[in-house]
């Protein structure tokens, strides 16, 4: 089925309804606690979750929902090779420090890819909507959303790269000293997604572990928008595989003719 500019509405309305939960918590004393994984987790994660998948089950795409916080409910994609895929938090770390770079995450994959995309920063009241056949959108506070474009980047230009606020390491200063001149931008959370995505930078190498929940609506948002999500080994990130919910090294593009896999040579 096609998706439509309501369904999308929907969808983006039910991650601020998240964020506006999330928020409450976040102007407040919270408890944090420590998954199996020794991630943290916060009440803030189990409010949006709760939010989000109520919100899900009353629309009129019905599909089975996996979410960070209920992996185990998750049984796999629906006959149509449909599901939700949703982080109700990504950034916790971001959202404990109180730096504003935490969103919710909300994406329709089917058959691997992801076709409606969702990315809200409450804290920065920023929104990045997509979805195929409608194109890609940024709302920042209460305007109207725009069309966003990835850009090209230019030869005599430093590369504008994206690196994790909370995670860098060894491989990607090696990967940015074969790139040449670079600024480094850090930022949390999918937020690092949608920077390559709106053309505010050129590339986002992750060279360290992430899960599904963690880049299907970001991705979504970079694909209408130009750009890609692709594998070191060129094939696109995929959502086909449920049972391994870890990713595994991506690189983010806009426009570039680099030969990337040539770099981690």
């Amino acid at each position: 089925m096609s998706i439509t500019q309501e369904l999308l509405n929907q969808v983006d309305a039910l991650a601020r309804k998240a964020g506006a939960a999330i928020m409450e918590i976040y102007g407040r004393d919270f408890t944090v606690e420590q998954k199996e994984d020794k991630s943290p987790l916060t009440e803030a994660d189990a409010a949006a979750h709760n939010i989000i998948v109520n919100g899900l089950a009353e629309l009129s795409l019905k599909a089975p929902v996996l979410s960070e916080e209920d992996t185990a409910g998750f049984a796999g994609a629906d006959e149509h090779g449909r599901y939700w895929l949703v982080d109700p938090l990504d950034g916790t770390k971001e959202f404990i420090k109180r730096n504003g770079e935490f969103t919710v995450n909300i994406a329709l994959v089917e058959n691997g890819r992801p076709v409606l995309g969702v990315v809200y920063a409450p804290a920065l009241n920023v929104g990045y909507t997509a979805a195929e056949g409608l194109g890609a959108f940024k709302a920042e506070g209460n305007a109207a959303p725009v069309a966003i474009r990835v850009t090209e980047h230019k030869a005599d230009q430093p590369w504008r790269v994206v690196g994790s606020r909370s995670h860098a390491g060894d491989s990607l200063l090696q990967l940015l000293e074969k790139l040449g001149e670079h600024e480094l931008v850090a930022m949390g959370s999918s937020l690092k997604l949608c920077l390559v995505a709106e053309g505010a930078a050129d590339v986002y190498p992750r060279l360290g572990p992430t899960s599904l929940w963690d880049t299907g609506a970001a991705q979504c948002v970079v694909e209408q928008a130009g750009g890609q999500v692709l594998q070191l080994n060129g094939e696109p990130l995929s959502y086909a595989n449920t049972r391994e919910v870890l990713n595994p090294y991506f690189l983010v593009l806009g426009e570039n003719d680099v030969n990337w896999p040539a770099l981690f040579a």
